[in-house]
C-alpha cells in the first residue's frame, strides 16, 4: 500500500498515453505551439502495462487514462481492453476531448469502460473554435449524445470557465445539467504554464452563485466511491449534475489520492508542482520489479502536504499542462 507521509493513501494513476493532440486549446498549449516528446521517448504500451501491474501491486485500484488527446495515438484501441482487464483494478476511465469519440464508443464498451470525461469548454461552436483553435464542435457533440444513447454513464462534460472568453456560457452549461443526464464539472482554470493570462481566473464560487440565483439552490450529492475532488451538486428536478473541482480557491490537498505518469515516463506527485522522478530510466535499463517500486515509493515521498498556489499568489508550474496530461 502506497502511503505518504501525511497518512494520504494513494490509489490513484492518471496515464498520459500521449502528449500529441488534435486540439491546441488556449489554456493547454501555447499559440506557438510546445516542442512534442519524441517518439522513442515516449513509453511504449509493453512497458505501461508492467508500470500498471507494479502499480497495482502497491495498492493502485483506479487508472485514468488521458492525454494529450489519447485516441490519436496509434494502438490505442488494442492497449485499452489489455489494460481494462488486469486484474485488481477497480476503475478504468479515461478523458478525451470527444473529437474521435464517436468511432472509439464500441471499443470502450467491450472492454467495460462505461465512465467517460470530455473536455468541452463551449455550447456555442465560435467559442469552441477560439478556445481550441479548431472547428471540431460538431464531431465532439455527435461523440457525447451517441455516448449518452448507449447508455454511458456518468459523462462528465469538464468546463474550464474563463473571464471574457466563455463565462457568459455558465448558465447554459447550468440549463444543459437540468434537461439532460449530464454531469458538469466546473474546473478552475490553474496557474500552469503561460497560457491564460491570470485575469480570466474565475472562483467557483462565482459560478456557483449564479447559477443559484437563476435555478434554485443547489442540493448536495453525496460522493460516491470512485468519486474525485469534485464537490457534487443537482437542481430540484434535474436530470444531471453540477460539480466544482477548485484546487486555487478551496485546495483539497488533505484528500489527495493520486500520482500521475506522463507520457515520456515520469512520475509526478502534485499536478501543480514541478517535482519529478523518472520511472524510464530504470525500466529502458532493465531493471528488476524492486527498482520501479522504488520510483513509486520515491515518488508518493515527494508529495507536498499541500501545493503553494492560491489566489494571492501568482507563483506558477513551468510545465506545461499539454506535457503533464491534467
Amino acid at each position: 500500500m502506497l502511503v505518504d507521509g501525511f497518512k494520504r493513501r494513494i490509489n490513484y494513476l492518471r496515464i498520459s498515453i500521449t502528449d500529441r493532440c488534435n486540439l491546441r486549446c488556449i489554456y493547454c498549449v501555447p499559440p506557438h505551439g510546445e516542442r512534442k516528446v519524441k517518439h522513442k521517448e515516449v513509453l511504449r504500451y509493453e512497458e505501461l502495462l508492467r508500470i500498471v501491474r507494479i502499480a497495482i501491486k502497491l495498492g493502485i485500484n483506479k487508472i485514468r487514462l488521458t492525454g494529450g488527446e489519447l485516441f490519436v495515438r496509434k494502438g490505442i484501441q488494442e492497449f485499452i481492453p489489455m489494460l481494462a482487464s488486469l486484474e485488481g483494478l477497480d476503475d478504468v476511465s479515461l478523458t478525451t476531448n470527444g473529437v474521435l469519440l464517436k468511432d472509439n464508443l464500441d471499443i470502450l464498451r467491450t472492454a467495460g469502460i462505461r465512465r467517460i470525461n470530455v473536455s468541452i469548454d463551449s455550447l456555442k461552436r465560435v467559442n469552441f473554435r477560439l478556445i481550441t483553435r479548431f472547428d471540431y464542435f460538431t464531431k465532439v457533440w455527435e461523440g457525447i449524445g451517441k455516448a449518452r444513447d448507449m447508455g454511458f454513464s456518468p459523462i462528465k462534460l469538464n468546463v474550464v470557465a474563463m473571464k471574457g472568453i466563455n463565462d457568459s456560457e455558465v448558465l447554459d452549461f447550468g440549463r444543459l445539467a437540468i434537461e439532460q443526464p449530464y454531469h458538469i464539472r466546473f474546473i478552475e482554470c490553474m496557474p500552469i504554464g503561460l497560457q491564460v493570462n491570470s485575469l480570466a481566473f474565475i472562483p467557483n464560487s462565482e459560478i456557483e452563485k449564479a447559477l443559484a440565483s437563476k435555478f434554485g439552490p443547489l442540493i448536495p450529492v453525496s460522493p460516491g466511491h470512485n468519486d474525485g475532488p469534485a464537490k457534487r451538486f443537482r437542481f430540484n428536478g434535474g436530470q444531471g449534475e453540477i460539480g466544482f473541482i477548485s484546487p486555487i480557491s478551496h485546495s483539497f490537498c488533505q484528500d489527495c489520492n493520486r500520482l500521475r505518469l506522463t507520457a515520456n515516463g515520469v512520475l509526478l506527485p502534485c499536478l501543480l508542482s514541478d517535482r519529478e522522478v523518472s520511472i524510464k530510466d530504470p525500466l529502458r535499463r532493465g531493471c528488476l520489479d524492486e527498482e520501479l517500486i522504488e520510483a513509486f515509493l520515491k515518488a508518493v515521498n515527494l508529495k507536498p502536504e499541500c501545493h503553494p498556489l492560491n489566489l494571492d499568489n501568482d507563483q506558477r508550474v513551468q510545465r506545461k499542462m499539454c506535457s503533464i496530461g491534467g
